[in-house]
């Protein structure tokens, strides 16, 4: 196992590199660094004085891969992807085009995007399975019908209007709770009641309905057909047996989204008013601040393939006969 995972994560940096130097390639393919002054300092009437003048202050003078004007290997050394995008390789984010560490606000900005995307997974995984299950247990009944339209309807609708409506209605007429805002601490859980509740929902459609195809997929199979005859109960048929042999797929969705969960959810964060590092990406695209961009996209690369390789070990602890080779 730990030559499999030693590979992986060899394979982990290689990809790392690619996604780095794509990344650089495609944002100063779309931006020069000309376009990224005047979008930061004030639009096209910008004097071409203030443009030189915010590119030398950031970096942002110097060629983008090779200087031939410099000598020996400051050629490449000397430029501005030596200098901006190298150092995510070691996890060294550096500043934003306004001046402040990434890195910084990323530790801020962790915990609200934690506090915000752990119990919504968990509560989603619990409630999706939960609710399959049961769709599974009163198969072929009326009951069975209406949690399927459910599960369509509910995936048929987007996330926005779950956002909106649980804002009006939660919070404007019945002001059960906070309208947006976070506070440190224990505080902020009257403002991620709602949040949490809404990304369950719009969860709730897609995954019980994958869920309820992989469980009816294991009804069919012999051993279910050979407990059946050995007298056991439905239920402990589907809770006992099914559910374990059905947790391998669960698991390759569930592990390798755990890392990403730090990433929070872009959306809701900046609806909900939650610091998170959801809003800091949407803040930084609108800010047409590049640096962050970057940042985030690298780290949501990493946290990824973390997952991937999580998902992965998860695979042989739930069944043993699987091997790396």
């Amino acid at each position: 196992m730990t030559s499999y995972i030693v590979r992986r994560l060899l394979y982990g940096v290689l990809v790392l590199i690619g996604v780095n130097v794509l990344t650089f390639a495609l944002f100063f393919a779309v931006n020069t660094p000309d376009d990224m002054a005047r979008l930061s300092i004030g639009g096209q009437r910008v004097s071409q004085a203030a443009v030189d003048k915010w590119k030398v202050e950031r970096g942002y003078d110097r060629p983008l891969f090779f200087n031939p004007r410099a000598s020996g290997a400051a050629k490449l050394t000397d430029t501005i992807f030596y200098a901006r995008s190298l150092p995510l390789l070691r996890f060294d984010f550096g500043f934003s085009d306004g001046g402040n560490d990434i890195s910084h606000e990323i530790r801020e900005r962790m915990g609200p995007s934690l506090a915000l995307a752990l119990p919504t997974f968990v509560l989603g995984l619990f409630v999706c399975i939960v609710f399959a299950l049961l769709l599974v247990f009163f198969k072929g009944t009326s009951l069975d019908f209406s949690g399927v339209v459910v599960c369509v309807i509910l995936l048929s609708i987007s996330g926005l209007f779950y956002i909106i409506a649980g804002q009006w209605l939660f919070a404007k007429i019945l002001r059960w709770v906070p309208y947006s805002g976070f506070l440190d601490g224990w505080g902020s859980a009257r403002f991620l009641v709602l949040p949490v509740l809404v990304g369950v929902l719009s969860r709730m459609g897609g995954e019980a309905r994958f869920y309820r195809t992989l469980f009816l997929e294991e009804m069919s199979k012999d051993y279910v057909r050979t407990a059946r005859a050995k007298g056991l109960a439905e239920h402990i048929v589907l809770f006992r047996h099914v559910l374990r042999n059905a947790m391998l797929p669960i698991l390759t969705g569930t592990v390798s989204a755990i890392p990403l969960l730090f990433m929070g959810s872009l959306i809701s964060e900046s609806f909900f008013g939650i610091p998170g590092l959801g809003s800091y990406t949407i803040d930084a695209i609108n800010a047409q601040d590049f640096s962050i961009v970057r940042a985030m996209v690298f780290l949501g690369s990493a946290l990824y393939i973390v997952g991937l390789i999580l998902a992965d070990i998860s695979y042989t602890l739930a069944d043993p006969r699987i091997r790396f080779e």
